[in-house]
């Protein structure tokens, strides 16, 4: 298979696994919670942080894989900067793995960063404008929140969601370290 910068669902199913190695850079809980089969997590904190070692161990093409893709790709342009160029991004991530009705290895259901995001900015937009009904000045934790969502949009980046990502309810298990990730690479 020759590596693209990026590869659909029907493209990565169609290839040989064997040439492939899948990497999965959401976090603990999202992939404890559903992940393709013989993908490895490596979330894309610890990737970013140990993109030299990490990378060092990457000796055949990769699939970088989050839930809609901008994740993958921020790994891709961390291993890129260490000299890892084999890597290619799945289009749409793991919800259009899935959406195509591919095999999927199901865990613990819990709730995705989206959704977390989504509780979290209502709740606190919801919170601004009932406080300012007492103390004005806190309608701008609303225009904040607006604020911040639509550069998250613009950007493809979301700071909550990464914020959000460092809990401990998000870690699942337990984040892997680089020597469990790196021994997995072997």
């Amino acid at each position: 298979m020759t590596i693209t910068p990026r590869i659909d669902a029907a493209g990565l199913a169609s290839a040989n696994s064997d040439d492939l190695l899948l990497l999965d850079v959401r976090t603990p809980a999202e992939y404890g919670t559903a992940h393709i089969p013989g993908s490895i997590n490596v979330p894309v904190d610890l990737l970013d942080a140990n993109a030299a070692v990490i990378g060092g161990r990457i000796d055949r093409d990769a699939v970088l894989i989050c839930r809609a893709g901008p994740r993958a790709e921020r790994a891709q342009r961390a291993l890129a900067g260490v000299g890892v160029t084999r890597t290619s991004v799945l289009e749409g991530g793991f919800e259009a793995w899935r959406d195509a009705g591919q095999d999927v290895e199901y865990g613990e259901a819990r709730w995705d960063l989206e959704r977390q995001v989504r509780l979290v900015a209502g709740s606190l937009v919801a919170t601004g404008v009932l406080a300012s009904t007492l103390v004005p000045k806190t309608k701008w934790l609303s225009g904040a929140v607006g604020g911040g969502l639509v550069f998250a949009a613009l950007s493809n980046t979301c700071a909550m969601g990464n914020l959000l990502s460092k809990l401990p309810y998000n870690q699942g298990a337990g984040a892997p370290s680089v020597r469990q990730v790196t021994a997995q690479l072997r």
